[in-house]
C-alpha cells in the first residue's frame, strides 16, 4: 500500500511540472483545442502557476493523509481514499479554476467527476459489505456480492488451511486491502475463487468435485466455528 501512495504522490507532483506555458498548446486539455482568439482570453501564466501549486499540494497531502489512514485506521479505508481523494480534489480544482477557462465546461467536468465519485463509492460500499456463509439443509450459500449456492452433493472436501495460494492477478473480482472477492489466478496458473472478508486465518477451503476451489474467510464470525458448524451437519 505504501508503494502505491508514494508512486501516486510523486505522479501528482510531476504532473504539476509537466505542463508549462511553452507546451500548453500541446498538452493542456481544453486549451489545446481553443482557437487563437479564445486563447487570448485565458490567463495562461496564472493558470499554470495555480495548476502547479494544486498538484504539489495534492501530491503531498495524498501521501500524508494516506499514510495516516493506513497506520491509524485500516488498509481497506486507504483503498477507498486512494480512489476518492483525487476525484474530490479534481472536482475542487475544476470548480476553482473556472476563472481561467470556460466556466460552463468546467461545471460540466466537475459534474461528471461527481457522478463518477458517487458511482465508485456505491461500488465500494457494495463490495465492502461482508459476504456471509449460510448453512442450508442441502447446501452452503454465500450471500452477497460474488456469492453462490453450493449443493453438498457437489462438494469433494471442506477443510481449514493456514495459507492461501500465491495470487498473481485478479481475473474477475474486487480487491482492496485485506478484502478480496471474485476470481484470481495463482502463481501455478490455477484459477481460484476468493471470498475473503478479512485476513482471518485459518481459511475455509471448499473443493468441489470438478476441482474448483473456494477460499473463504469471515469478518465477524470465527472461521473455526463456521467450520465446526459445517462438519456438524449429518451426511446424507
Amino acid at each position: 500500500m505504501m508503494y502505491t501512495l508514494i508512486g501516486m504522490s510523486l505522479l501528482f507532483i510531476a504532473i504539476g511540472f509537466i505542463v508549462t506555458e511553452n507546451n500548453a498548446k500541446y498538452l493542456l486539455a481544453g486549451y489545446n483545442t481553443m482557437s487563437d482568439e479564445e486563447k487570448k482570453n485565458v490567463d495562461l501564466k496564472a493558470y499554470i502557476t495555480y495548476l502547479r501549486k494544486f498538484h504539489i499540494f495534492l501530491g503531498i497531502s495524498f501521501f500524508v493523509i494516506g499514510t495516516l489512514v493506513t497506520y491509524f485506521i485500516d488498509e481497506n479505508v486507504t483503498s477507498i481514499f486512494i480512489v476518492a481523494y483525487p476525484i474530490v480534489a479534481y472536482i475542487y480544482f475544476i470548480a476553482t479554476s473556472a476563472k481561467y477557462f470556460n466556466a460552463k465546461k468546467n461545471k460540466f467536468g466537475a459534474f461528471i467527476l461527481a457522478v463518477v465519485l458517487i458511482f465508485i463509492v456505491v461500488m465500494f460500499v457494495r463490495d465492502f459489505k461482508e459476504t456471509k456463509l449460510i448453512l442450508n439443509a442441502n447446501s452452503i450459500e454465500f450471500q452477497g456480492n460474488y456469492g453462490e449456492i453450493i449443493p453438498f452433493e457437489t462438494i469433494k472436501s471442506i477443510q481449514l488451511v493456514n495459507d492461501k495460494p500465491k495470487i498473481i492477478r485478479r481475473t474477475n473480482g474486487f480487491s482492496a486491502g485485506t478484502i478480496k472477492k471474485g476470481y484470481f489466478k495463482t502463481d501455478t496458473d490455477e484459477k481460484v475463487k476468493l471470498i475473503l472478508n478479512a485476513e482471518n486465518k485459518p481459511y475455509i477451503l471448499i473443493t468441489k468435485l470438478d476441482g474448483k476451489k473456494i477460499y473463504y474467510s469471515a469478518k465477524e464470525e470465527s472461521n473455526e466455528k463456521l467450520f465446526k458448524k459445517i462438519k456438524s451437519i449429518p451426511a446424507k
